[in-house]
């Protein structure tokens, strides 16, 4: 069945769709010529003509179209003198026909169950069932997986590249590394802290930090003859008041001064002795002056070896190694600019009394201590240039550790749980595909075998005995239809002349009709005859006079029975601008102000901007005529106006509408009752009224009956009484 169809940008419809929606079994549509009915049709009968339009089938399953409009009738009736045969079932296939019946009846409870398998696999709605229940977890899952790129976007990003615009896609690549990724696991706190380099911009390389040695500062440290006193020679004279003073250094410190002070004493200004002279400078010997020479020399290297060791740190301190740990370093250095610092003062304090014992702080471990850092802090550089060198493998590593630590640290629960319950779900999808194919095949199968049934079980020639039947029964004696050669019909006359050309617009649009109608049954081939079918009804009378008009309602009132007895034809369209007919085809006792839950009613109107689709709660055509049947069919009757709603009634149906004369109708009476019935038409052959005219004229209970049984006499003698019987609500 047809739910919905879209029409846009075709014929006299706008660019914006215009929706037949929420469609029923039989849907009546109303409306001009010219306004776009036959529109509606054409896109039924072949959808793929009208790109801009769209039918949308119950299920998604489209049925047999079959429509009647003028296009129908060129095919068939005006391009050939030849009709293509309909193939039916013959009165005398009944076996056939059940064989038939009961392989339709297999077919259609294959489909049941196809569908109910359907339901439970896709949902009713397809977006529910097993698949949605899969749909529903997966997109649990993709709300943890999302929730984790969030949590991690702003350290890993560089990691999910690719994935990180979709949701779905971030989530199908962690199923794809759950399955695959083999990284070794690493600490969020280490991923991170790689993240920052490897993440970031490309590195460049960095200068190793020189490394700074002391080696022969050490030496000069450990000298010999710093902790030696430095005396002058014993076996003088005056060595033993020297030892006794202590004033080896003070004497030596004064004979710079004795000797430019003329060989007087620098103290007390006395001339010396020269035996005293002789006597001090044999006390300070070459001995004396070579342990002398060599405290100044040590002096002077460690100077320069201070110096030495100071640049080396300060080249250290000012390479911007940024691995080099500042803080520690700089105090190392100060550590050792402080200990330079002391041990050159007490050099400088041996070279002026080279009699003291002097003891250097060696420089050796604060030294190393600054040689560790600068070597820890060279390791690093090592690796830094190692990783720029292999920037690439690097970035791929730290990838897929990341990766590895979001799927079995921060998602493993959500995974596992969506592992067990999708494991059982998917076993349950892949069961149910398995019975929707195995079904499908035997229905496959089933309908080969109904073609194979209906091919050797039809014929042409029932439905032409059927239509010559009705022809004849409707009083259409002067052509008939005969068989023709491969499997086609021809309209002859009774001598056996052809008669295509020479049929009136009357006959041929009613033997069009019967033609579309017997085709509703059968089948333009030797197959198909029971497949089910979606029908439409474009203007079936536009060129039938009055009985005809009541002929066809009936053929398609016949049809919406079927349709809610739930036969082949699964519903009907009825299009059509005549109101009469409309009404006629409309009309159900049953109904009451709004329409039927199996039917919809529905006016297309043109407006300036296109043709538009107005959906109606109820019937739209309310004419005075069926407000007449109405008062009527009310009890009790309202004496006052009863001879009044008769006579407008009969004024209304076989006067203005059917034509017919009413002397034709009265004569058909005798008595008291024809003088009733020229009653009901004296106002319309008066020529001063019209059937539209209120006038009113009381009768008594008795006479009301009379009139009544006159006006229902009316209608069964001029062959209309399904009509009465219609409007009265007595069908």
């Amino acid at each position: 069945m047809i739910e919905s169809i879209e029409l846009a940008n075709t014929a006299t419809y706008p660019l914006a769709p215009e929706t037949l929606g929420a469609l029923s079994k039989v849907n009546f549509i109303f409306g001009a010529n010219g306004v776009g009915k036959t529109t509606i049709g054409r896109v039924i009968h072949n959808p793929a003509a009208f790109s801009s339009c769209k039918l949308n089938w119950f299920r998604g399953q489209p049925l047999q179209t079959l429509v009647y409009n003028r296009d129908f009738v060129t095919r068939n009736f005006n391009a050939s003198a030849r009709v293509k045969g309909i193939f039916t079932l013959g009165e005398t296939e009944v076996n056939n026909e059940l064989d038939i019946e009961d392989k339709k009846k297999v077919i259609d409870a294959l489909g049941i169950e196809i569908r109910k398998l359907s339901d439970t696999l896709h949902g009713p709605d397809k977006v529910s069932g097993k698949i949605g229940e899969l749909a529903e977890l997966e997109a649990e899952l993709v709300k943890a997986c999302w929730k984790q790129k969030i949590a991690h976007d702003s350290a890993f990003s560089a990691a999910f590249e690719g994935v990180r615009g979709s949701k779905e896609n971030f989530k199908d690549k962690v199923l794809a590394q759950q399955k695959s990724n083999t990284s070794d696991l690493v600490t969020l706190a280490g991923l991170k802290e790689r993240a920052e380099t490897i993440y970031g911009p490309q590195p460049t390389m960095e200068n190793s930090a020189p490394l700074v040695a002391g080696d022969r500062l050490f030496e000069l440290e450990g000298a010999e003859i710093l902790p030696k006193k430095v005396l002058g020679k014993q076996d003088v004279d005056i060595a033993a008041m020297i030892n006794r003073l202590g004033n080896s250094d003070w004497v030596k410190q004064g004979l710079s001064f004795y000797f430019v002070n003329d060989a007087h004493c620098p103290f007390c200004q006395q001339k010396v002795l020269a035996n005293f002279e002789k006597s001090v400078e044999e006390y300070f010997d070459e001995s004396f002056s070579n342990d002398t020479a060599e405290i100044a020399k040590l002096l002077s290297d460690y100077a320069d070896q201070s110096l030495r060791l100071q640049n080396q740190l300060q080249v250290v301190a000012e390479s911007g190694c940024k691995y080099l740990d500042k803080e520690k370093f700089a105090a190392a250095r100060a550590a050792v600019d402080a200990t330079l610092s002391a041990n050159t003062l007490l050099l400088e304090r041996k070279k002026a009394e080279p009699s003291q014992s002097v003891t250097l702080q060696s420089t050796r471990e604060l030294v190393a201590d600054a040689r560790r850092l600068v070597e820890a802090a060279n390791v690093e550089v090592s690796k830094h240039n190692a990783l720029v060198s292999n920037f690439a493998h690097e970035k791929q590593k730290l990838t897929g550790q990341v990766w590895k630590h979001i799927v079995d640290v921060d998602l493993k629960d959500d995974l596992a749980s969506y592992a067990r319950k999708s494991a059982g779900i998917q076993r349950a999808i892949d069961s149910l595909a398995l019975q929707i194919k195995t079904k499908t095949d035997e229905k496959t199968k089933a309908e080969t075998e109904l073609k194979a049934l209906e091919k050797s079980a039809t014929s042409i020639l029932p439905t032409i005995a059927a239509i010559n039947a009705l022809l004849k029964s409707f009083g259409f004696h002067s052509f008939s239809l005969a068989p023709a050669e491969g499997a086609h019909y021809k309209l002859v006359r009774a001598n056996g002349d052809d008669a295509q050309e020479t049929l009136s617009e009357g006959e041929k649009s009613f033997v069009t009709f019967l033609y579309f109608y017997h085709l509703l049954k059968g089948s333009e081939s030797e197959s198909g005859i029971s497949s089910d079918r979606v029908i439409v009804f474009d203007d079936p009378v536009s060129s039938l006079d009055a009985d005809i008009l009541f002929i066809v309602s009936s053929l398609i009132k016949a049809v919406f029975e079927e349709v809610r007895a739930g036969g082949q034809i699964k519903q009907v369209f009825v299009l059509t601008h005549n109101v009469y007919f409309h009404k006629e085809v409309t009309f159900n006792p049953d109904r009451r102000d709004k329409a039927m839950k199996e039917e919809t009613f529905w006016v297309v109107r043109k407006t300036p901007e296109g043709s538009r689709l107005e959906a109606q709660q109820s019937n739209p055509i309310k004419t005075s005529y069926e407000l007449l049947w109405a008062e009527l069919r009310r009890e009790p009757k309202n004496s006052f106006t009863i001879q009044n709603t008769l006579r407008r009634i009969v004024e209304n149906y076989f006067k203005i509408f059917g034509g017919i004369d009413p002397k034709t109708i009265c004569e058909k009476f005798d008595g008291r009752d024809r003088l009733i019935c020229n009653s009901l038409f004296s106002w319309v052959n008066d020529g001063s009224h019209y059937a539209m005219d209120d006038l009113y004229v009381s009768l008594e209970p008795g006479a009301i009956d009379a009139y009544l049984v006159v006006f229902e006499q009316v209608f069964v003698r001029m062959g209309h009484e399904p009509h009465y019987k219609m409007m009265m609500g007595r069908e």
